[in-house]
């Protein structure tokens, strides 16, 4: 007998992980498509991604991963490891909702995300290539300038956040074998 619930354990495991997974290699396909600049799934992501995985390396390297196949489509630019930094952040961001994820929590997730990107990216920006002067003129301008990408980070990551965590709670609600295990609500996974 225990041995089939062990059996029913992994099946289940492997359910939740191949559905988390799939949406999000799904979020990441659609980077490759054309869109508003800085209007994609990556920062929602991200943080749907830390919040589902208990296991920090596959939180962490399941959404880098897909992250690099788009790059692959998209193209390799010079300022990546600082975007995949940032995107890790996001990650770590995602592991604070892992245990209550409300809508103001992960709004306030969704935020942070965005704001953390704007801040490091923008500023790599600045530090690392030759569109700014180095001096708190030119760091001012390289942010006011980046304003515009701030809002569409911003949409596109509520946007994909609502559809990714709102698609994984319709499947909690028609597959309830997925839903949280544990008495922290985190998944097993």
């Amino acid at each position: 007998m225990k041995s089939e619930n062990e059996n029913n354990d992994r099946n289940l495991y492997l359910l939740r992980f191949l559905i988390v997974a799939l949406m999000i290699f799904a979020a990441a396909a659609l980077r490759i498509l054309p869109h508003l600049l800085n209007f994609t799934p990556i920062g929602a992501m991200a943080i749907f991604a830390g919040s589902l995985f208990r296991n920090r390396w596959v939180a962490f390297l399941l959404p880098l991963a897909a992250l690099f196949a788009g790059d692959l489509f998209v193209g390799l630019y010079k300022l990546m490891f600082i975007v995949y930094l940032s995107f890790a952040l996001s990650v770590a961001i995602g592991r604070w909702v892992a245990h209550s994820r409300t809508v103001a929590r992960i709004g306030g997730a969704v935020f942070l995300g965005a704001l953390q990107f704007f801040v490091v990216t923008n500023f790599a920006m600045w530090a690392l290539s030759d569109f700014y002067p180095k001096t708190s003129t030119g760091l001012a301008t390289c942010f006011v300038n980046a304003i515009p990408y701030f809002w569409n980070t911003l949409a596109g990551d509520a946007l994909y956040a609502a559809v990714l965590f709102g698609g994984f709670a319709l499947a909690e609600k028609f597959l309830p074998q997925i839903a949280p295990v544990g008495k922290d609500g985190a998944y097993g996974l």
